[in-house]
């Protein structure tokens, strides 16, 4: 008699990870983050809610996670095939290059499959310290340091003087597009953040 292979716990993990993943954020997406729970994403996902427990303490982490693997799999989908790691482009052209990068930012805030589950972890950060401090950590900072990175680029190349500190400075166009979005102060637009970048690289320039 063949004995059969046993089963694959590894690829089986996998593929009841990645149904977490997709159910959590459709759910966000269909029926928001309140109303959204870990029982909800089990039925949606195909597995018992004790899968999700053993992995995750709450429906807060599982969102994070599965919005991280969605960002990553958008800027891989987004960087050149020869580019090893993902960051802003340095084409020698500061200012493009911002705009560039802020334009596909607009893409993904004003994205559905983005914009739900963004808003949720966005608004249980703010009433949560502790989870708002993991958002940051995972999701936000390293963003952030992409923007660092080239403006620290710019300053060996003199278009941005040396005595301003980068993580200041990227707030000057980041952090006004992030509060118009949350607010809903105003349209998130190319036009928008290309004038983000001009007004804030008037000031960044050599003197």
């Amino acid at each position: 008699m063949v004995q059969k292979p046993a089963p694959d716990s590894t690829r089986r993990s996998e593929k009841s990870r990645r149904a977490i993943y997709d159910a959590a954020l459709a759910l966000v997406g269909e029926v928001g983050y309140t109303k959204t729970t870990i029982e909800g994403i089990a039925a949606r996902a195909g597995v018992g809610k004790q899968t999700i427990y053993r992995w995750w303490p709450s429906k807060a982490e599982v969102l994070l996670e599965a919005f991280l693997d969605l960002s990553e799999q958008f800027a891989e989908a987004a960087a050149p095939e020869e580019q090893a790691e993902y960051g802003i482009p340095d084409t020698g052209d500061l200012a493009a290059d911002l705009k560039n990068v802020l334009r596909l930012t607009v893409d993904e805030l004003l994205d559905p499959r983005f914009e739900a589950p963004s808003r949720a972890l966005t608004a249980e950060g703010v009433v949560n310290e502790q989870f708002g401090a993991q958002v940051i950590a995972r999701l936000l900072e390293p963003q952030l340091q992409l923007y660092v990175r080239r403006l620290e680029a710019a300053q060996e190349t003199g278009e941005v003087r040396p005595d301003i500190d980068p993580r200041i400075a990227l707030e000057l166009f980041v952090a006004p597009l992030a509060q118009r979005w949350i607010q809903r102060t105003g349209p998130i637009t190319y036009a928008y953040t290309d004038t983000l970048v001009d007004y804030a690289l008037g000031g960044l320039a050599p003197r």
